[in-house]
């Protein structure tokens, strides 16, 4: 049998180069966000990393450092991964932040405060406690309506904020506990000031007093 020619082989390798390329172009790299010794790494992922492993990320992501000051307010349409120690830049990264697919991974064995964090649009959640020892992921899912809710339903933008219509309360001290992931809604909240008046965050956020809100508590 005689060997392929010059020309057949030039075509398989342009082949192989467009399925890979095809491939490649289909997939949707997820972010990764981790934070260490006072640093911010923002992270796009095409694979998965193993949790909490910083050498890895940096090697298989394109990583770049973020200072506090300089984060601004954004929103996440895929999925997010947030590795951190401690809750200290949780509140820069998601108070009021679109995120619809969000995974949280403690990387420390730090007891956590009863600290709320407000994110906005949360279809689901993982958590995962690995530093701790040996833990099942757990996961939760918020609501599911079987298409994804239009942005401008989710957050509507007013005098240059993004005001949440979707809001998601998620209390950090259940990484302490070895308890399931629990969550419970209220709909139709015309007056969230009123409704909440113990939370801080609404003297800062506008609120829209001609809209109502779906809130959650994640416990």
């Amino acid at each position: 049998m005689a060997p392929p020619s010059g020309h057949s082989l030039l075509l398989t390798s342009a082949l192989g180069i467009f399925i890979l390329h095809c491939f490649t172009r289909g997939q949707k790299n997820s972010t990764l966000i981790f934070t260490k010794e006072n640093i911010i790494r923002n992270c796009s992922c095409s694979a998965d990393v193993q949790d909490c492993d910083y050498s890895l990320a940096n090697l298989m992501c394109s990583c770049k450092t973020v200072l506090p000051f300089a984060i601004e307010q954004t929103s996440y349409d895929g999925h997010l991964t947030i590795w951190f120690t401690d809750t200290s830049a949780l509140g820069l990264l998601l108070n009021f932040t679109l995120v619809r697919d969000l995974k949280l991974s403690l990387c420390g064995t730090n007891t956590l405060p009863t600290e709320y964090l407000a994110i906005c649009g949360l279809k689901r959640l993982r958590i995962n406690a690995k530093a701790r020892g040996p833990s099942l992921e757990q996961s939760l899912l918020i609501y599911n309506n079987g298409e994804s809710e239009p942005r401008e339903k989710i957050m509507l933008l007013h005098k240059g904020w993004q005001t949440c219509m979707y809001i998601s309360f998620l209390d950090m001290a259940l990484f302490n506990r070895k308890s399931s992931l629990k969550a419970y809604s209220i709909e139709n909240v015309a007056s969230i000031a009123n409704t909440f008046p113990y939370f801080s965050y609404f003297e800062t956020i506008p609120i829209l007093s001609n809209k109502s809100y779906v809130v959650t508590f994640i416990y």
